[in-house]
């Protein structure tokens, strides 16, 4: 038993080291910054409560947001299922737009990200942002390296064209 617990120990140093990458990869699935810190919350609490099924030899990273991506689709089948009350009514807040030019263009470019498809914002923002593999990305999205390459060029095609930058 001695020899299960160091290497559990290192699995979850390598966890927290993984923490901005997951943060970042929640960042696609939720535009609120607070609902981006509970889908990585679930998530970690889901990991380590599993982490005896992860299998050595495989990558943690990609385990870890493959746990994110079914949480994340899980919470929406949730949500489908409820009813909308008053509470988002209460949450909306307004907020006054930057001057600052460099404000404006990160805007434009978060605006135009906004308007991709799912599957696009989460492909760029794992071989993008993230830099992971078009192996790991297939991966994590359970699908073909074809389907992420061609998924990865329409989604930058589809980005620069809604920003008026045609390459």
């Amino acid at each position: 038993m001695s020899d299960l617990q160091p290497s559990g120990d290192v699995a979850r140093d390598d966890i927290v080291k993984l923490i901005p990458a997951l943060r970042a990869f929640a960042r696609t699935f939720c535009r609120d910054p607070v609902d981006a810190d509970d889908l990585v919350q679930e998530t970690l609490l889901k990991a380590l409560a599993n982490l005896d099924k992860f299998e050595p030899g495989t990558r943690l990273k990609s385990w870890l947001f493959t746990i994110m991506r079914n949480t994340f689709y899980t919470r929406i089948k949730v949500k489908n299922r409820e009813v909308p009350g008053l509470e988002n009514c209460s949450n909306e807040m307004l907020s006054l737009d930057a001057t600052q030019e460099w404000s404006i263009r990160a805007r434009e470019v978060e605006d135009a990200f906004a308007k991709l498809t799912h599957q696009y914002r989460e492909i760029l923002t794992l071989v993008v942002v993230l830099g992971e593999s078009y192996e790991a990305a297939a991966e994590i999205c359970d699908c073909a390296i074809g389907t992420v390459k061609s998924r990865l060029n329409r989604a930058r095609r589809q980005l620069l064209a809604e920003l008026g930058e045609d390459a």
